[in-house]
């Protein structure tokens, strides 16, 4: 299993955009010098707490820092964007990474995201560009510039017969680089095009029920099968908010009192909430809105604790799942715990993950002696 992260980048409102600049960018680098494998970042355009329209650019400016780490916006929210323009910038990123990029993509969940761009999502059409979308990218990429006319944006063949005028930036990875597509609900269309197209599925695991995640493998097992794909495991990514401290009682009050806790409190609990998505935090139907609250959410959804503590959450969250390769932690501006977030960082890395190692090998070891 490894390790990553998702900066969606939160920062409180109160911060200017370039001191959250500063501070995403000095956060990249800090993952990259303990060794997680990948970072993700965010794309949103109506919401002071994520206050970044233009991943790329901090990407851009982020490889420049980095020497290991892959980066790769978690997503271009595809209906605000032209397909052959973002493919062009794709292509370039991926130039400027030699290797390192990866493209995540999304449909879109904010209702002031679609009501800026004046999109009518009521019949699914967010969901619909954003498949057309991949469509017109990756035939780009593999196919040059094609006629193609679709039902949301359209794409010509270059007929001018002037010299060195033409479709020419493919991507540094080739055909292009790994795509990856989010998804929140069980049977997500977004996982069965993942398993159908095999893109990396990454699943916003924001339910205390892990049976619920484990249907997010399901749709991506039914895309597959239509395009006679196997799936492997190792590719999904699995998101989940972390704090790690020395002993359980110092990694809750450290969660729930700093910059986690107030993120939750005053930003995500609303949207989820708002957006109708109590159910999937609760793990009693029959519980009332009002009872999902930060603690609630602490003790039934985070991943908390000493390192054995989460350690043994991850574990239970593999058998629940059927397994995943990839757990990313949500990261968050701790700019004002900055010591204790750099020890729960090192301490995941350094005490978490070789104990999550050992078992899955261990756990494998049994299996393949049971086997024989």
């Amino acid at each position: 299993m490894k390790f990553g992260a998702l900066l969606m980048p939160s920062h409180p409102p109160e911060v200017a955009i370039g001191e959250g600049l500063r501070r995403d960018l000095e956060e990249l680098e800090r993952l990259d010098a303990f060794g997680f494998d990948e970072a993700w970042i965010g794309e949103h355009f109506t919401t002071g707490w994520e206050p970044c329209p233009a991943p790329d650019l901090l990407i851009a400016q982020a490889l420049q820092r980095t020497k290991q780490i892959r980066l790769g916006p978690l997503g271009h929210l595809l209906p605000y964007h032209h397909p052959v323009e973002l493919a062009h910038r794709v292509a370039y990123l991926d130039h400027m990474a030699q290797g390192r990029y990866q493209l995540g993509v999304g449909i879109s969940a904010l209702p002031s995201d679609h009501e800026l761009f004046g999109i009518d999502t009521s019949n699914g059409a967010n969901r619909r560009m954003t498949f057309e979308s991949i469509e017109m990218m990756t035939r780009l990429w593999k196919e040059g510039a094609t006629d193609f006319k679709g039902e949301f944006w359209s794409m010509g063949a270059v007929q001018s017969e002037l010299p060195s005028l033409g479709y020419h930036l493919t991507p540094f990875q080739k055909p292009h680089p790994p795509i990856a597509i989010a998804g929140l609900t069980p049977g997500s269309a977004n996982h069965k095009l993942a398993g159908e197209k095999g893109y990396i599925p990454v699943s916003l695991s924001v339910s205390p029920d892990a049976s619920m995640t484990a249907k997010h493998w399901e749709a991506v097992e039914e895309g597959a099968a239509r395009s006679g794909r196997t799936p492997n495991r190792d590719d999904w990514r699995i998101i989940r908010d972390v704090y790690v401290a020395p002993t359980d009682e110092e990694a809750r009050e450290l969660a729930l009192g700093g910059i986690m806790g107030r993120c939750w409190r005053e930003f995500l609990l609303p949207i989820y909430l708002g957006l109708g998505l109590g159910p999937f935090l609760k793990t009693d139907p029959s519980m009332p809105d009002e009872a999902i609250d930060v603690d609630y959410v602490a003790d039934n959804l985070w991943l908390v604790g000493s390192p054995q503590t989460v350690a043994d959450k991850i574990m239970d969250l593999q058998e629940q799942t059927g397994g995943f390769g990839h757990l990313t932690i949500v990261s968050y501006d701790a700019a004002g715990e900055r010591e204790a977030w750099e020890r729960s960082l090192r301490l995941l890395m350094d005490e978490v993950l070789p104990r999550c190692n050992r078992a899955i090998l261990s756990t494998a070891g049994s299996n393949q002696e049971v086997t024989a």
